[in-house]
């Protein structure tokens, strides 16, 4: 081989794997400028808040905690849950809550109790406590189908046995006519509100 054909073959190389280089950068520079739009996307934080009042029930004895309650994916996390079809189920764009969604019902539930004065104390396991409240959040979403928010936690109270004494399921619904943030947690809210007064009542004269 002529030496001027090998170092031709050389600059050919170096030319190509500047052109990739080139592109590579480019095509990086893209992909980043992508993902930092995602980053700027705004995401409005909502709460909820806990019940009032304890209502025409019978005061309790005893003292009473209440565990985080367990719950299943997509409704175990911060984002709020859509249910666009019988199994088909999506996030509220823009929208979230301000910690996992059974972190704040357990704290709001706490509240509610509290609000309510009618046991003794309640609190958060590591609490010295006669029963304990378990629950489960089996629907906590805005369904589209049927334009509501739908809230549905099951409960259990445990004694200090650890049997179970007593338990039920709480549900309600309200009417959510549009899908923006504002409106689905507004109605999410007075759902849950509902059914931690429900609980409440009903947990109570029991402990």
């Amino acid at each position: 081989m002529e030496p001027g054909f090998a170092l031709l073959l050389r600059a050919s190389s170096r030319c190509a794997a500047g052109v990739r280089g080139q592109l590579l950068v480019v095509v990086i520079g893209i992909f980043a400028g992508l993902l930092a739009a995602c980053a700027t996307t705004p995401m409005v934080t909502y709460d909820l808040g806990a019940a009032n009042g304890g209502g025409a029930a019978r005061a309790g004895r005893g003292q009473l905690v209440v565990n985080e309650p367990t719950a299943s994916l997509p409704t175990d996390s911060n984002r709020i849950v859509v249910r666009t079809g019988a199994d088909a189920m999506a996030y509220l764009t823009g929208a979230q809550w301000p910690d996992k969604l059974p972190a704040v019902v357990q704290t709001r539930l706490i509240e509610s109790f509290e609000n309510a004065h009618l046991l003794r104390a309640v609190g958060r396991p590591g609490m010295l406590a006669d029963y304990s409240l378990q629950t489960d959040i089996r629907r906590f979403e805005l369904d589209v189908g049927h334009s509501e928010a739908v809230v549905e936690i099951s409960a259990r109270i445990i004694g200090s046995s650890g049997r179970i004494l007593a338990g039920q399921i709480f549900s309600a619904r309200v009417p959510a006519s549009r899908d923006d943030g504002a409106t689905v947690t507004a109605a999410l809210n007075v759902a849950s509100a509902d059914v931690m007064r429900q609980i409440v009542l009903w947990a109570a004269p029991k402990v």
